[in-house]
């Protein structure tokens, strides 16, 4: 049995003793995840125990130009070289050695957009990221076309409006991928997806295990009168599900990931999957019935169905898992962003003061603030919107905070309707889910916004009706839930499904820490999201009026 940590107390065990870590890194048996987040890129090495044995980091942040979200290919490079030397160099100091070899890797991005390169490999666009709300007309018509939701963020949609306006790239077009499938592509040459990914890009038909071909005929017809000189499925990825081959690291791309030249080629890689894919496997949530909340810049919830929705709706997505089977994921953009940019406020004001206070010490007194607000925030209503947000009908945001001039602007009220903001377009969403009769045992909650232990998880299971469980690994899920899907193409045998490899060898025996929903968090949370609700009006307005 193969058990990640274990949970006894909130302290991380590890299982294996540092001599065998340093045999297994000796003989190459290490996993590698890399995770290319909205603001971090971070790498987790991973044991033959599917402990984290070393990490590493690199911030970076999205830049808006003429009018779109992007980043650019050199700075993802920069971060990656830079995530990976570091965790070697944790490696090299912890065990004494270096990281000549790796048993396998993987790498995961921020969910689909739009990457173009020509037939030479050269990129012909800017990155257009997940955050940018500018299809919402193609999105709209193409989700008319097929019958099937296409959110502004998908590939698709994006490709679409560059036909629709006659972009000069387009034309030029020889491949088209995300920021993950990009980072495959240079390491192993090979263009490919992992299917949870690739169903952002085009919807995917579970069954085929492919793009779905009837709406793929149907995207070809609708763009025929532009006399392209490719056709769709001439410029996508292929589509592979989690376990199987999709080449091994090349020399080139040994050199790409580690340019000190310490590193070996030959590791083979596992398909690139996005960020829901990864916090899907971080949170073993890939079988039917199950789910999990990441929250960290953006905010989404992922349920895997045992049946179809009774129809389409805007509000929710439907993906799938790294494996194939269908999901509905509400998806919003903005989570934590506003909430991060008020306690920097408050740490620049500690720093005024003469008062030095380490930035997650910070982060734990001011969330705990939220738990001796009132449970509907004392009549506080706040917007976190740092841009559009489809879920709600949002074109543009603007951060606001509204309150009537009797209500009572307490620190504990502030924090909790902060909080709250982070989970308002959430729980709209998933409610929809709960009208659908959706069922899910509890949800599996990570990323930054469950760093502090039992605030966000508390308040979340409030909001949504729900039991909430949060695991050791709930801080940083997704670069250790990319270096599983590695591990599992590294390790499964024969007919093993990746539920039952997470089941069976990674999370036996664990089922994190489990808060249920409180009565009296659930009739707060209800009055504040009727608050929220009724001053929408006023957030769109303020997009408008403050251009």
């Amino acid at each position: 049995m193969y058990v990640p940590f274990l949970f006894a107390s909130r302290e991380v065990i590890p299982i294996m003793k540092v001599e065998e870590i340093k045999a297994a890194v000796r003989q190459g048996q290490g996993v590698l995840g890399i995770e290319l987040g909205s603001t971090r890129i971070k790498a987790v090495l991973i044991g033959p125990d599917h402990a984290p044995i070393a990490s590493g980091a690199w911030d970076w942040e999205n830049s808006l130009k003429d009018g779109v979200w992007t980043y650019s290919m050199e700075e993802a490079w920069k971060g990656i070289q830079n995530a990976y030397a570091q965790m070697a160099q944790e490696v090299l100091e912890k065990y004494g050695e270096p990281l000549r070899r790796l048993g396998a890797l993987g790498f995961s991005g921020m969910m689909h957009g739009y990457l173009p390169f020509d037939k030479e490999g050269a990129q012909i666009c800017e990155f257009r990221t997940w955050r940018n709300t500018i299809t919402e007309k193609e999105a709209a018509e193409l989700t008319e076309l097929f019958g099937f939701n296409i959110p502004q963020r998908w590939s698709v949609a994006h490709l679409y409006r560059a036909i629709r306006l006659g972009e000069d790239h387009v034309e030029k077009i020889g491949y088209l991928t995300t920021l993950a499938g990009y980072i495959h592509w240079k390491l192993t040459g090979k263009k490919v997806l992992g299917v949870g990914e690739a169903s952002g890009v085009f919807p995917i038909d579970s069954s085929a295990m492919g793009y779905d071909m009837a709406m793929v005929e149907k995207f070809d017809k609708l763009v025929a009168e532009k006399h392209l000189p490719w056709k769709l499925l001439e410029i996508l990825p292929q589509v592979i599900p989690a376990g199987e081959d999709v080449g091994c690291l090349t020399a080139e791309g040994a050199k790409l990931l580690d340019p000190t030249g310490t590193l070996g080629p030959g590791a083979p890689l596992c398909p690139p999957e996005g960020d829901a894919g990864t916090g899907m496997a971080a949170t073993n949530s890939v079988r039917i019935r199950t789910g999990n909340v990441s929250a960290g810049t953006s905010v989404f919830a992922m349920v895997v169905l045992e049946k179809p929705l009774s129809k389409v709706y805007p509000e929710i997505d439907m993906v799938t898992t790294p494996d194939g089977s269908p999901v509905a994921m509400v998806h919003c953009n903005t989570c934590t962003s506003d909430l991060d940019a008020w306690v920097k406020l408050f740490s620049q004001l500690l720093e005024a003061a003469g008062a030095q206070v380490k930035k997650s010490d910070l982060y734990d007194l001011l969330y705990h603030q939220a738990l001796l607000g009132d449970p509907d925030c004392g009549g506080l209503v706040s917007y976190n919107c740092y841009s559009g947000e489809p879920v709600v009908g949002l074109e543009e945001g603007r951060p606001l905070l509204m309150r009537q001039p009797e209500n009572k602007l307490t620190l504990g009220n502030f924090m909790r309707a902060q909080l709250y903001a982070a989970m308002a377009t959430l729980q709209i969403g998933m409610d929809i889910l709960w009208k659908e009769n959706v069922q899910v045992e509890k949800l599996y909650g990570h990323g930054g916004l469950f760093k502090t232990k039992g605030v966000g998880q508390r308040l979340l299971a409030g909001a949504l009706g729900v039991p909430v469980a949060v695991m050791e690994t709930a801080g940083e899920g997704g670069p250790w839930g990319m270096a599983l899907l590695a591990a599992y193409r590294k390790n499964r045998q024969e007919g093993e499904s990746l539920a039952d490899y997470l089941e069976g060898r990674v999370f036996a025996g664990t089922s994190g820490d489990c808060v249920e929903p409180l009565a009296e968090d659930q009739e707060g949370f209800e009055k504040y999201i009727q608050r929220y609700r009724s001053g929408l009006a006023v957030e769109k307005a303020a997009g408008e009026a403050l251009k």
